[in-house]
């Protein structure tokens, strides 16, 4: 008996099968038979604003670029170019956990909220006091680091 059931369910997946198989190929037949009522773009052109069309450049429009003028990554900055950049800012502690050693401060340029870790305090800080820190790259963003009281 076991048997008998046992070819009943692979007969069964055998027609499953057959019948996927005709439905992919009616369904292919149904796209040749689309793409063959409309066609769309056959070739396409790219214009001078870099959009795709199907009429062909006008030739009267090329223009010549030098390769060599073509400059690729980023410009040296020359002796008069230093930009001064002051690492410290100020901001305001929003709030800070004693027991959990973490916290948030709030730029006062910016209003950007960074994290802070005990790790990184030079000061012994509380909820609204006024600090200094510097900024460095965290595993989820800037961290507030050297974060000292004014």
């Amino acid at each position: 008996m076991a048997k008998s059931q046992q070819t009943y369910n692979k007969s069964e997946k055998e027609k499953k099968r057959l019948k996927k198989r005709e439905e992919k190929q009616k369904k292919k037949l149904a796209r040749k038979a689309e793409a063959k009522e409309n066609p769309g773009i056959q070739f396409a052109y790219v214009d001078h604003d870099g959009n795709l069309t199907d009429t062909p450049p006008d030739p009267s429009e090329k223009v010549e670029i030098d390769a060599s003028t073509i400059e690729i990554g980023i410009p040296k900055k020359e002796e008069g170019d230093v930009e001064e950049f002051d690492p410290v800012r100020n901001g305001k502690v929003s709030f800070f956990d004693h027991s959990k050693g973490f916290g948030f401060i709030i730029d006062s340029e910016n209003n950007e909220k960074y994290f802070t870790h005990v790790s990184g305090l030079i000061d012994e800080i509380t909820e609204n006091d006024k600090v200094s820190f510097e900024l460095e790259k965290g595993m989820k963003g800037m961290n507030a680091v050297r974060v000292k009281k004014i």
